[in-house]
């Protein structure tokens, strides 16, 4: 009896050690995989999608101008001259500079209906037609016929492009927030809308579209608020790779923010949670607005983070930030409730 209560314990204690030894390994396991997952995580990739050369209005070479946004920080660019596709191939040919170019154009149709083509390989015609609606739908679909992103440029340039206009474009998620041209008109007046206000009348309208803010640089070699200058505004791109395919990719599904000199460590969204959190620059002070329906400040914030818990009636929640320096960003409208519109 006792030989075989000592065999049945000598068993139980080999199962007892294999099964504790087999569970050590799978969390090491486990927590290896855990640590390779926070290598390959996703990072933040500064990019300009919106800018001009001597091929079409801009003052400087196409050479030049790629050595001024490397030279001050950006990760990619997107040369978009006038109705010309720039060659890019030869303009930036060192893989370990941390740098990449995306092909684009920028279609200026008649009567200022302009709008970039991301990531397109040949030019595209501008088109025309017996309305504004007519001829930037046709400039769409001319732009997804070859695999490309289009983005619809400073809508209140010329006063051209109103908001009824863009709810009803299909196929186009994107449009320009923020221009760095002083003409375009960002911020309205005389009775028409701020493009801040257009983005939340067309949100509003259960249409999802992201906001781009880009410099539309033509002016390098002179610099003054009357001139197009670089620097303006930006956007930062969320991508596990720079490529273009990624950078793309994350701009056609809005992963990215936009800002004219705020920088966000990282925008967080969990447990039904909205976090920003905010890159201090000296003692400058932040004001974080959480935007809903028709615009409504939902909440504001001093704090870094700042937090907003969701309620649960709000149809999409995005944000501004505003630094005590002038300078903004604006994240993307987190969508709670919508329709089956596009």
């Amino acid at each position: 009896m006792k030989k075989y209560t000592l065999t049945l314990f000598l068993i139980i204690s080999i199962l007892c050690y294999n099964f504790i030894l087999h569970n050590n390994t799978s969390n090491l396991f486990n927590n290896i995989k855990l640590k390779n997952e926070q290598q390959n995580e996703e990072k933040w990739y500064k990019g300009n999608t919106h800018t001009h050369t001597t091929n079409s209005d801009g003052d400087t070479s196409p050479q030049e101008v790629v050595k001024w946004y490397k030279n001050n920080g950006y990760n990619f660019l997107a040369i978009t001259d006038h109705n010309i596709l720039t060659e890019t191939e030869y303009l930036d040919q060192d893989p370990s500079d941390n740098f990449i170019l995306i092909p684009g154009e920028e279609i200026s149709s008649k009567n200022s209906l302009h709008l970039n083509a991301l990531g397109i390989k040949k030019v595209i015609s501008p088109s025309s037609g017996e309305s504004k609606q007519e001829i930037i739908q046709k400039n769409v679909d001319n732009t997804r016929i070859v695999n490309g992103i289009p983005i619809i440029n400073h809508p209140n340039f010329n006063w051209a492009i109103s908001t009824e206009i863009i709810k009803n474009i299909n196929s186009c998620y994107l449009f320009e927030l923020y221009n760095g041209h002083p003409a375009v008109n960002n911020f309205g007046g005389g009775g028409f809308q701020s493009t801040e206000e257009m983005w939340d009348d067309i949100l509003s309208s259960d249409k999802k579209i992201f906001a781009i803010a880009s410099d539309d640089a033509h002016n390098f070699k002179e610099f003054s608020r009357t001139k197009s200058n670089p620097g303006r505004g930006w956007i930062w791109v969320k991508a596990k790779n720079l490529t273009p395919v990624n950078i793309l990719n994350s701009i056609e599904n809005g992963k990215f923010y936009v800002s004219t000199g705020v920088d966000l460590k990282d925008i967080i969204f969990e447990n039904n949670r909205i976090e920003i959190h905010i890159i201090r620059n000296r003692d400058f002070k932040y004001t974080t607005c959480f935007i809903g329906d028709n615009g409504k400040i939902l909440e504001k914030s001093f704090n870094n983070p700042a937090k907003y818990q969701v309620k649960g009636n709000e149809k999409y929640i995005r944000t501004r930030v505003n630094c005590s320096d002038g300078s903004f960003a604006w994240t993307q409208p987190i969508i709670l409730k919508y329709s089956s519109k596009n």
